[in-house]
């Protein structure tokens, strides 16, 4: 499985770390819609499945 080390929801943080990306690029990855996210209040949370989900099927048409 991959990303075992994090947990099933997490942070935009998170997010960059895991796919080795700047803050800014996995914020533009969100406002797009190409990455599935919850917002509670202020803070915006993602499920580990859809960035799973976006590297299987999505992944090839990011721009950097």
């Amino acid at each position: 499985m991959m990303f075992k080390s994090y947990p099933d929801v997490v942070t935009v943080k998170d997010l960059s770390k895991m796919l080795c990306i700047g803050r800014n690029s996995s914020y533009n990855l969100i406002h797009q819609n190409r990455i599935r996210f919850v917002r509670i209040g202020r803070d915006i949370f993602v499920p580990k499945i859809c960035i799973i989900d976006f590297l299987l099927n999505d992944f090839k048409d990011v721009e950097y």
